[in-house]
């Protein structure tokens, strides 16, 4: 049965929104008078919205104009309520239906119960999962394919909630642990801009028109100060063009290809972005083998969560040398973007048959090691920004004092 979305009124006179089954737009509307509401508008809940809607219904559907979105958060849910409710032996619809009726958010429960009403149609639950491909990845849905053809989607969709409640633990770390040092950043500078801008012109302005020359550093900082005070606006109007003009032109992939290849070569960034990259690529690729899709499907389909195009390149590379016969470890060993230890790993795995929980080990260590990385580099920026900070201040009030001390001077 198909999902619409509706607007209308309550008895009070105000709008509601909301998604309801039916046959029909008119039986949706039998359906909301028969709850004392007046139908305003109804539609299908996989059409795009109107122009006329505007933003208000997308942030109350969470639907845009390519179809439902879910955040990676609602995602993780509702595939765990989804594991839990398959496992309990209930027939898949209801399972889905059930799962609708629990989300409080609408473009969740549309979302579900669209997919709802492609499998009560006699489609399999990847199929429709295919449908909505801006929500659920390729990965997903081959692990959803792999657990419907063995008969154990309860487990895959158990795994699945696992590693997405991983990655999303993982990304809250990596934005935690970047807050404290960002803001710290944007306050140095708006202070250091304050001081220049409003308040050095005030104190310097009385030695810029004295016939006695001013000390150098003194020079350099009413420049710097008038320069901030007559362009400091187009200066920052002309950082963000740059960085919206960079943006587009690394749409291209010839260009973000060269970009992230130049990414690579800088010493201790390629460290951290190589082993961000790689142990995601080996969590993804260790729970596709361990839902039973085939070798080669997961090395194509992991290599697609791979965010630098040039490791991208190099795992599609390591699919065809394992394709030709070689074993993983030794595909792996052939390119120099992959850790050592990620190969050494493998290789433990292939000869102990052990293959995705040497990988999933493999994944474990290079986060726990990034993990480590990151407060250790956040650790020493810190006080780094605090002695810059501090440096930039004493050059302001040297520069403002110089002056005073000349004048001292000349009076004794």
């Amino acid at each position: 049965m198909p999902a619409f979305r509706y607007r209308a009124l309550n008895p009070a006179g105000k709008l509601v929104r909301g998604v309801l089954e039916g046959d029909s737009e008119r039986a949706v509307r039998q359906q909301l008078r028969t709850q004392s509401l007046r139908p305003v508008e109804v539609s299908a809940a996989n059409r795009a919205p109107s122009r006329g809607e505007g933003s208000r219904l997308h942030k109350g559907l969470g639907l845009g104009l390519g179809g439902p979105r879910v955040s990676p958060a609602d995602l993780s849910l509702l595939t765990r309520q989804l594991a839990t409710l398959v496992l309990s032996n209930l027939p898949l619809a209801e399972c889905l239906q059930a799962a609708a009726e629990q989300s409080r958010k609408a473009g969740t429960k549309a979302l579900l119960l669209q997919v709802r009403s492609r499998v009560a149609e006699g489609h399999t639950l990847a199929y429709a999962l295919g449908e909505f491909p801006q929500v659920f990845s390729e990965m997903y849905r081959a692990m959803v394919n792999a657990g419907e053809h063995a008969g154990f989607l309860g487990p895959v969709l158990s795994q699945l909630a696992d590693y997405a409640e991983q990655r999303q633990y993982t990304t809250q770390k990596l934005k935690m642990a970047m807050i404290y040092p960002v803001i710290l950043l944007a306050v140095a500078v708006a202070v250091v801009t304050a001081l220049l801008v409003f308040v050095v012109p005030e104190l310097i302005g009385i030695f810029a028109h004295s016939n006695r020359e001013l000390p150098l550093l003194t020079r350099g900082l009413i420049l710097t100060s008038d320069f901030l005070e007559a362009w400091g606006l187009w200066l920052f109007l002309a950082l963000a063009g740059l960085a919206v003009g960079l943006r587009r032109f690394l749409r291209a992939p010839a260009r973000r290809r060269a970009w992230h290849r130049w990414l690579l070569r800088v010493p201790g960034l390629s460290r951290l972005l190589i082993a961000v990259d790689t142990a995601r690529f080996a969590s993804t690729l260790s729970i596709l083998m361990a839902s039973g899709v085939p070798l080669l499907e997961a090395l194509r389909i992991a290599g697609q969560v791979l965010s630098n195009l040039v490791l991208r390149d190099e795992s599609l590379r390591v699919a065809e040398r394992v394709q030709e016969g070689a074993s993983l470890s030794k595909a792996l060993g052939r390119s120099e973007l992959f850790p050592p230890m990620m190969v050494h790993m493998v290789a433990s795995g292939e000869a102990s048959g052990e293959l995705e929980t040497m990988l999933e080990r493999s994944a474990a260590n290079q986060e726990r090691e990034l993990e480590m990385t990151l407060g250790t580099a956040m650790g020493l920026f810190e006080p780094l920004m605090v002695v810059v900070m501090g440096g930039l201040v004493l050059v302001i009030v040297l520069a403002i004092l110089l002056p005073i001390f000349d004048l001292n001077t000349m009076v004794r």
